[in-house]
């Protein structure tokens, strides 16, 4: 395999890295870490044991995930945003039996000093906002913003907020891709 990576990067024997990618300063890949094709991983990054990064994802700098976590193809992570593993931390309790998966689907785009609490699925090209606070579950193309998030749109594939008609249709403003609003349930049709 060939890949990129920085020489104050750390990059733990027992991790698996794709062709193409790119490993920046001072970042730590751990052993059991599989990162797919064409990655960029910034700055200071911590990427655990066992986290699954598909390909061509952009890990912004001082971005920690942790193990638990599985980002498919195309995921954006902002800078500085965190997912936490187990739901309730104590330094003198050993719960690394406990943690929780975070599945973020294909496309979705995480958004600075965003944090997603462990065990909720971000839906495909879902957009968190910047600071947002992720306690639930967030469905495909759903926008959501807050602490704790909340709702307030959809998105097309193009991160562009999607307006739907009095029949359930929008348009995307970039793409002219189309999509429809069923059951509170976001599909492109074409």
């Amino acid at each position: 395999m060939s890949f990129f990576a920085h020489a104050t990067a750390v990059i733990d024997e027992g991790s698996i890295i794709g062709d193409g990618t790119k490993i920046w300063h001072f970042s730590h890949i751990m052993p059991g870490a599989i990162i797919g094709n064409n990655c960029n991983i910034g700055q200071n990054v911590v990427i655990s044991p066992s986290v699954v990064l598909g390909s061509n994802v952009k890990v912004q700098n001082n971005v920690s995930i942790y193990t638990g976590v599985i980002c498919e193809d195309d995921v954006f992570l902002g800078p500085s945003c965190v997912f936490t593993n187990v739901i309730n931390p104590r330094s003198a309790v050993n719960r690394k039996d406990q943690y929780r998966q975070t599945n973020v689907g294909r496309g979705a785009s995480i958004g600075a000093n965003a944090t997603i609490v462990c065990g909720h699925d971000i839906g495909a090209f879902a957009f968190i906002g910047a600071g947002a606070v992720v306690t639930k579950n967030v469905e495909p193309y759903a926008l959501v913003v807050g602490n704790p998030a909340k709702q307030v749109g959809w998105v097309s594939e193009y991160g562009q907020k999607l307006q739907f008609n009095a029949q359930g249709f929008a348009t995307c403003s970039e793409s002219g891709q189309e999509y429809t609003l069923q059951n509170n349930r976001v599909t492109r049709s074409k």
